[in-house]
């Protein structure tokens, strides 16, 4: 059966009761409720899934801006992207990926020092750290589509710089689903992400450059 149209796809920032239908399925977002990143590893490992998931809730109900995007297709929603400033994320900071980036000379030379002053909520570094396709409509252009959402949607809330931790599947051909939902490296590369690292092996640092005009620039 051939995938359906990316031109079918809408996106919207997302909604409780939306994100609840996609998870609220069999697998791993039914058990993560994309907390993975929004915790250190004792405390995610301390929560059951019930209480991951009234965690994201409370995402919701204390108000704008929402922590991700959806994508719909005939109304119902088809794919999730996390994205929200980057010290929202303590996994993601306290990782290896990241502190190899910020190691590195290239890194710290796109890190700006106007950008660290601004990493508060209201702008700095948005991080893009996960996505889920509905069975049945990956490989049909939801994951960009949610890629260009999630960028348009940082910058709507005040960020300079957009950042991602893709998955590089020329260097990981083995890799699965379990590490996939990062992104792919052509995925972010595509929506004209531009690499700051690739300290680990694999595993790259992006950013995308925001500009000031409400225009996305590398």
């Amino acid at each position: 059966m051939n995938p359906r149209p990316a031109s079918d796809l809408t996106t919207s920032a997302a909604q409780w009761h939306d994100v609840e239908r996609l998870f609220g399925g069999p697998g791993e977002p039914s058990r993560c409720w994309c907390r993975y990143f929004a915790l250190t590893g004792p405390e995610y490992t301390a929560l059951s899934p019930a209480a991951r998931k009234e965690q994201l809730k409370d995402k919701f109900d204390a108000g704008p801006p929402a922590p991700g995007i959806l994508a719909y297709r005939d109304g119902d929603p088809v794919g999730w992207c996390a994205v929200e400033p980057r010290e929202c994320y303590p996994r993601v900071l306290r990782s290896r990926v990241l502190r190899s980036a910020e190691a590195s000379v290239r890194a710290e030379a796109e890190l700006t020092a106007a950008d660290a002053a601004t990493s508060g909520t209201s702008g700095g570094i948005w991080a893009v750290t996960c996505f889920v396709v509905a069975a049945g409509h990956r490989r049909s252009g939801v994951a960009a589509a949610l890629l260009r959402a999630a960028v348009d949607h940082a910058q709507v809330h005040g960020a300079d710089v957009v950042e991602g931790y893709p998955v590089d599947p020329a260097q990981r051909p083995k890799a699965g689903a379990a590490d996939l939902y990062h992104g792919t490296l052509g995925l972010f590369l595509g929506a004209g992400f531009n690499v700051v690292s690739t300290a680990v092996p694999g595993r790259a640092v992006v950013r995308l450059r925001l500009a000031g005009d409400s225009s996305a620039a590398q």
